[in-house]
């Protein structure tokens, strides 16, 4: 006689197994010194570098607030979001297929979407953590201002993210190794620092590259924060443009994204 045997379903991860997940992603970043050093020590830095240069005269141009406030500081977050999103992050991704973390996962319950998605929110903590940091000292040693517009310059700080991050899985989707995903991402950070206004103002730029560099997500960034700060309405495409950066980045990084 034939005994039947019941098939095994596979359990898929609760809430518990999520959250054990992130705070190993968690550890694993703290081991590793660029986990703590770029996105906590290196905003404070740049605050104080941009900072010191830096005086509090009025400038009518923005909307009577001194250059620290409605230049200095949104170019610093926009920097640290940048250089987390598109270099910090993609790096850790390229290192867990290199290292074939995504391979075995593949064959367990857990999907191994569920790593891209712990690492993000992990590297998520560390933005908003190392631009709250930097927007303390800046307040503390340079008597920064808060934004004309907060719960403008809140929605473009979590626009900008979602851009630079779309971005960044797009770098972890087809760089092979580590050293690609930090080459890649670190071309992209320059390339956008130079067009964005980075390295000073977008002015010095030929016409075309000005124009462009203002709709990628750095310049964008720089200059939706700048008019949250000065409490000017933001540009409607610079806007569109973050949104759009998210939406072809996102989907090309999903569709291109190899676990092994």
């Amino acid at each position: 006689m034939t005994e039947t045997v019941a098939p095994i379903v596979a359990a898929r991860p609760g809430p518990a197994a999520w959250a054990r997940l992130m705070l190993t992603e968690a550890k694993l970043v703290a081991r590793d010194t660029s986990g703590l050093v770029v996105p906590f020590g290196l905003p404070m830095l740049i605050m104080v570098m941009n900072g010191l240069g830096s005086d509090r005269t009025p400038v009518p141009a923005f909307g009577g607030l001194p250059a620290l406030d409605a230049y200095v500081v949104p170019m610093t977050i926009a920097m640290v979001v940048a250089l987390i999103g598109v270099v910090n992050m993609p790096s850790f991704l390229a290192g867990y297929r290199t290292m074939g973390v995504l391979r075995r996962l593949s064959v367990t319950p857990a999907h191994p979407a569920l790593v891209l998605v712990a690492q993000s929110v992990v590297s998520l903590v560390q933005a908003v953590t190392g631009v709250a940091l930097a927007l303390v000292l800046a307040r503390l040693a340079f008597d920064l201002t808060v934004p004309r517009s907060l719960a403008g310059a809140i929605g473009v700080f979590l626009l900008a993210v979602a851009a630079m991050y779309a971005v960044g899985m797009l770098v972890a989707a087809i760089a092979p190794t580590v050293n690609a995903a930090v080459a890649i991402g670190l071309v992209l950070f320059f390339a956008f620092l130079a067009t964005g206004g980075g390295f000073g103002g977008r002015e010095h730029l030929p016409g075309w590259l000005a124009d462009a560099g203002a709709y990628l997500p750095f310049g964008a960034t720089l200059d939706l924060l700048g008019d949250c700060w000065a409490g000017l309405a933001p540009a409607p495409g610079q806007l569109v443009a973050l949104v759009v950066t998210t939406v072809i980045s996102g989907t090309a990084a999903a569709w291109l994204f190899r676990w092994e």
